[in-house]
């Protein structure tokens, strides 16, 4: 037990403190580079390599080579249409190649990223568009009716005589390459400077636009991969089928591969065949999926119309719901060279907080029923929702974490973010858990969604999964 995660003892007001560390040393995240200039570095050493390709026949690819010169093309671009440093967009793409090269692109501009669904209602990204202030929003034909209407410019990527009054993605790259780079003044990004406004329901439940910095998603992604092996570099090919305008599937998908030089296969919309197809012929290695997609894989017919016995998957993450403890079971049944990660993330906190497998030559994978161990350069306590006190080893409260990765703070919203963020630091998640003995932190409930009865607290989360054991129950949901 030498390298479980050990309590430190601090002594604040008289009052002690239990803080709980990573096993694993601190790493370090470099100062003065922006998201754009970390992930792409050493881009021109894969310019021939696949970075993104979209698993639908006949999709979009592009390589290393291409996504830097477009990135850069893109924010050449945009200066030249009067954004400035400080200033969003909003992109309202479905996951498609060019998703990662345009909010890179804003990112490089010194501009704000801010991802919505597409096909969310036309009064819902119009809100997030006025919420934000932004000055333009990035469509294809799969949202441009909905935002045509939104106030601002639409850059149009796709087919332009089904998006009229549109900016013509291929227009506007092409003239930001005749007017050259040196035409627009440039306000270099700082690290300090905002580069994503991802919109979250946080504590609250109300959409809140999430001040991210430069600095926040460079130091979440050294400590998210801070155990992938050098060697591995431009090897891994990963699964981009959870959302783009999501926080962990821009970040912790696309942003995590392409710093490590691997390979993105992008897909829009789940269908069990095109992914199993995907699975199969693009030799997928890492897929991060959600419980629905590992229960059709394990009981749809669908599975039986392919030969699965040659993937090349070796590992799946889950972390967007709870993973119950029979389909757990039944994944690992069907494939037993799969190793089935569980994580736990929170937009406020930029992505990944805590995660199960340390990778190779660490040694360490955190129990099936926990969600994981701390990252290293975190800090995580458990606190007494009534008392605000923190709590030792294996005693349920609130996880609260502090670190650089820890947002800025909700737009336009200082009273909110003060709930959340406590002057010390520390972000209050409203889930419910506790550490172990060994380091692997267990996720109970969120607060807000306990039972009280007859002075118990029960968690639905609980509940849900012992009626999910029985064989004649698909889902189940609690409340009260």
């Amino acid at each position: 037990m030498g390298d479980a995660a050990v309590p430190a003892m601090v002594v604040e007001e008289e009052e002690q403190e239990h803080v709980f560390r990573s096993r694993f040393p601190p790493v370090a995240v470099p100062d003065g580079v922006t998201v754009p200039e970390f992930v792409l570095d050493g881009a021109e050493a894969y310019a021939d390599r696949v970075a993104l390709v979209e698993a639908a026949a006949g999709g979009r690819s592009y390589t290393y080579g291409e996504v830097a010169r477009d990135t850069a093309r893109f924010a050449r671009a945009l200066r030249s249409v009067g954004v400035r440093k400080g200033h969003v967009v909003v992109v309202a793409l479905p996951n498609l190649a060019v998703y990662p090269v345009v909010s890179l692109g804003i990112m490089s501009a010194g501009a704000v990223f801010s991802g919505v669904n597409p096909r969310a209602l036309a009064a819902e990204i119009k809100k997030q568009v006025e919420d934000s202030e932004a000055k333009l929003v990035v469509a294809n034909e799969v949202a441009f009716d909905k935002v045509k209407d939104a106030g601002v410019p639409v850059i149009g990527v796709g087919d332009r005589e089904r998006m009229p009054g549109a900016i013509s993605w291929d227009e506007l790259l092409a003239a930001a390459d005749r007017t050259g780079a040196g035409v627009v003044p440039v306000d270099a990004a700082q690290q300090s400077d905002l580069c994503a406004l991802p919109y979250s329901s946080g504590t609250t439940g109300v959409s809140k636009g999430v001040m991210l910095s430069h600095r926040n998603l460079v130091s979440n992604l050294c400590s998210s991969m801070f155990a992938v092996a050098p060697e591995t570099a431009g090897q891994v090919v990963t699964l981009g089928l959870m959302p783009f305008f999501h926080i962990y599937g821009i970040t912790g998908i696309c942003c995590a591969t392409l710093r490590h030089k691997g390979t993105v296969v992008v897909m829009d919309r789940f269908d069990l065949r095109t992914f199993l197809r995907a699975l199969v012929d693009h030799r997928v290695m890492f897929a991060p999926l959600v419980p629905p997609v590992m229960l059709a894989m394990v009981k749809s017919p669908v599975a039986d119309e392919f030969d699965l016995s040659d993937l090349a998957l070796k590992s799946v993450m889950t972390a967007a719901a709870p993973l119950a403890p029979d389909l757990l079971a039944a994944f690992q049944r069907k494939f037993p060279g799969v190793q089935v990660e569980e994580a736990y993330g929170l937009t406020e906190h930029s992505c990944i907080t805590l995660t199960h497998a340390a990778g190779d030559g660490h040694g360490h994978v955190a129990k099936k029923s926990s969600v994981g161990f701390i990252l290293p350069n975190l800090e995580v306590k458990f606190v007494d929702p009534d008392t605000g006190r923190s709590l030792p080893a294996n005693t349920p409260g609130e996880l609260c974490v502090r670190s650089q990765s820890v947002m800025q703070g909700y737009y336009k919203r200082k009273e909110e973010t003060e709930r959340t963020v406590d002057g010390k630091g520390w972000l209050h998640t409203g889930d419910v858990g506790y550490i172990d003995g060994d380091g692997d932190v267990f996720i109970v409930d969120r607060i807000k969604e306990l039972i009280k009865y007859k002075g118990f607290q029960v968690a639905p989360a609980e509940l849900e999964a012992v009626l999910l054991s029985h064989p004649s129950v698909e889902d189940a949901a609690v409340f009260g």
